[in-house]
């Protein structure tokens, strides 16, 4: 991974429907070569796939809620099947297990607070919880899908690579 690799992530994280020869130009190399760049980070798992980002005003999906989730049962069997329920659901654009007082973390995105409450209901339906607490967001300040690339330059500094 050198220096025209993060150059080429840079630019496919702002825009992923740029022309390969287009994106070839604008980091100094011909079409072939980045072409096979691109291909060696797909290959590699560095980048997991091309998604379109759509507007969540414009498709009715303009309430976020966070859902903090606190369980009693911790086992190995619970977590597959909460794990499987709540991939289940749509709404559910992020989840994550955490340290600290709650023990997950849900992202869901829904059109009103009627339609959350029919979301929670349905979860609650299928899996014992012992506490579930929402937040939901007023104003997003920021959202990005684009990931920071100089943490790949200071792993890199430590394993002596370009």
């Amino acid at each position: 991974m050198d220096r025209l690799d993060r150059k080429i992530l840079r630019l496919l994280q702002e825009d992923s429907t740029l022309a390969v020869a287009d994106l070839a130009k604008k980091v100094g190399l011909s079409t072939t070569p980045c072409w096979r760049r691109i291909q060696k980070m797909e290959e590699e798992g560095i980048i997991r796939g091309r998604v379109a980002l759509l507007d969540p005003v414009k498709i009715n999906t303009k309430v976020t809620v966070f859902v903090s989730i606190r369980t009693n049962s911790h086992s190995v069997e619970w977590l597959r099947r909460f794990s499987e329920v709540v991939s289940e659901f749509p709404e559910v654009v992020e989840f994550y297990r955490m340290s600290g007082d709650v023990d997950y973390l849900l992202r869901v995105v829904v059109p009103d607070i009627a339609a959350y409450d029919a979301f929670y209901k349905r979860m609650i339906a299928k899996i014992e919880i012992r506490d579930v607490s929402s937040a939901f967001a007023m104003e997003q300040i920021k959202y990005t899908t684009q990931l920071p690339l100089d943490y790949m330059m200071l792993e890199q500094a430590k394993s002596g690579e370009d």
